[in-house]
Formats: C-alpha cells, structure tokens, sequence
C-alpha cells in the first residue's frame, strides 16, 4: 500500500464499520433469538441494537436474572418478549428450537460460552446444519488499511480439509457480495507465495484457486498462495514480481487454520487497534458471536453485518422468510 493510501485510510479510522451499519439501518429490522443475555455487556449489546432499529430481539434464558441484570445496570427491556429456559444449555437448545419454528431470522450470542451455543447449533437432528460447513468471519476495520478486510476461518475449523477451506472460501465470498457488495478479492494465505510440497497450505491455497476456475468456488476473485505481506501490501507484492489483481489489494483472508487466523485477528485487534465484528455462516441461520471485549463499535457491526446478510437471504428467498 501506498503512504498516500495509508494515510488516507488512516484519516478514515473506523469509517468502515459507520458505512455498515447505517446500511444495516436502511432494511427491515431482523427478529433475532438472544441465548442467555444475563450479564451488562450482553445485554446492553441488544438493547443498543434494538434502539438503532436494526434487530427486534427475544430473549431466552432465566426471566428473572434477565430481568434483575436489566434493572441493575438501567436497561429497558420492557418491550423484549423473553421465553423461560434454564440453565445456558438448555437456553441454546430451545433458541434452536425458536429457529426451527420460523421465530427468529438470527441466532445471538449472549453470555453464554460459545462452545454451549455451538453444541445446540451443530446437534445432529435437531441442530442448524445444512449441506454447507459452517465457518466463522471476523469483519475487520483496520485503521491503516482502506478495505473492510474480512479473515476466516479463526473461530470455528481447527485444521480443515480441502473440502471444508471449500466452503470457508464460499461462505465468506457470499457474506462480502451481500453486505459490502462487489467481488471480492480472496487472498489464500500461506508462509510463502510459491507452491511447495514442504508447506502443504500452498497446495491446498492452489487447488482451491485451480477449483475457482472451474466453478466449484464462484462469487470472488482467488489467488494463492500469498504470503500476508504481499497479500496485503501492493509494494511488497511489486517487490515480489507478484502480478494478480488480488496481491496487495485482499479484501478476504484466507488463513490456513485456526491458530494462524486467531493471532492474525488478535494481533490487528491489538498491534492495529482494529475492531473486529464477528459472525458465523453455513448454518440456516447467520449466527452473531460477540465477545466480552468487544468495543461498543464492533458489537453494533456484528448485528449490522447479520442483519445486512439476513436481509439479502429474505429477498433471494421471499418465501422461505
């Protein structure tokens, strides 16, 4: 990137997340399953969504500890249906349920431990599932870098296969063409840019690339493998001898497990103080993760960015919705 695009894209610090979310403010609010909000953040997570206009919510969880955390931190709930289950495991399990009744449009995260909500989520017969393998997105606003970059998977596949970086890579392009909108440029990343049979990533980031000609990935432009530097930095793809339209201008990042994607997160989180909303996908619902430390910000993203995908699903599917 150029000093002249960095320092623009510094100027616009955090404009990213404004633009979704008041995209996400334009279309209909989305009915949205809460699981368990029983503490300040989860709860005060929902009622700013709510009060932007961008989700109608029902909570699930012990009515009472709702109630008492509402009234103890000044949240006004009053016109928030909240359905009666107890303890954490058995409120994700009847959100589930409210999903398969047609209740809610979205899943949400509330104080509960991802790994609980994903149990109920990913249960055979009774679970979300669909043909799709389900993936996380982190939607980054990174203050030095003019695209939203989107990084996946970090959250959810440990090592996944080929098949599975399949539908990361799609899921992620369909989340990017129906929010942001556009193609967009997919960066399979790897240590390296050449293809070795000494780092097993570069083949599977040529392969998929290999798969995207053939139609078996669609939506986006593929080119990999990349290493960050040159994915990201179109001075250090130059330098390289690197020519893609993708090298230097990634707007998704593919990263090859979850122990690479979770430091790269954290460390723009950390190292760039980008904000990171989060989401995942494949499942019939879009599900909204929020964490503990996430920024005011970023949570009101993660609903945007649901809402946003919600609303294109509604309108390709007017009569499934």
């Amino acid at each position: 990137m150029s000093a002249k695009t960095k320092e623009s894209a510094a100027v616009q610090s955090h404009a990213k997340y404004g633009r979704l979310i008041a995209a996400a403010k334009q279309v209909p609010p989305a009915a949205t399953i809460v699981v368990y909000p029983c503490d300040e953040t989860s709860l005060r997570g929902v009622c700013e969504a709510a009060e932007a206009g961008l989700i109608e919510p029902t909570l699930v969880g012990p009515t009472a500890k709702i109630r008492e955390t509402a009234a103890k931190f000044g949240l006004n709930i009053a016109g928030f249906e909240i359905v009666e289950a107890s303890p954490s495991e058995a409120a994700a399990a009847r959100a589930v349920e409210l999903i398969h009744e047609g209740k809610g449009e979205l899943l949400m995260k509330g104080s509960l431990h991802t790994d609980e909500l994903m149990r109920s989520v990913t249960a055979k017969g009774t679970g979300l599932r669909t043909e799709r393998r389900i993936s996380h997105v982190f939607i980054m606003d990174v203050p030095t870098y003019a695209e939203t970059l989107f990084i996946t998977d970090a959250a959810i596949n440990i090592f996944p296969d080929l098949d599975c970086k399949r539908d990361i890579v799609q899921n992620a392009i369909d989340l990017y063409t129906q929010t942001v909108t556009g193609t967009p440029r997919v960066a399979i990343l790897s240590a390296v840019e050449n293809v070795t049979a000494k780092i097993p990533s570069t083949i599977e980031a040529a392969a998929l690339c290999k798969m995207a000609e053939r139609g078996q990935i669609t939506g986006g432009v593929l080119d990999g493998p990349l290493a960050f530097d040159n994915a990201i930095d179109e001075e250090a793809a130059r330098i390289k001898g690197i020519k893609s339209p993708v090298a230097g201008r990634a707007q998704i990042l593919v990263v090859p497990d979850l122990e690479a994607g979770n430091m790269l997160a954290k460390n723009l989180a950390y190292l760039a103080k980008a904000d990171s909303a989060g989401i995942v996908l494949g499942a019939r619902v879009p599900i909204v993760l929020t964490s503990r430390a996430d920024s005011v910000r970023a949570r009101m993203a993660s609903c945007a960015v649901a809402v946003l995908y919600a609303d294109a699903r509604r309108r390709l599917h007017p009569v499934a919705a």
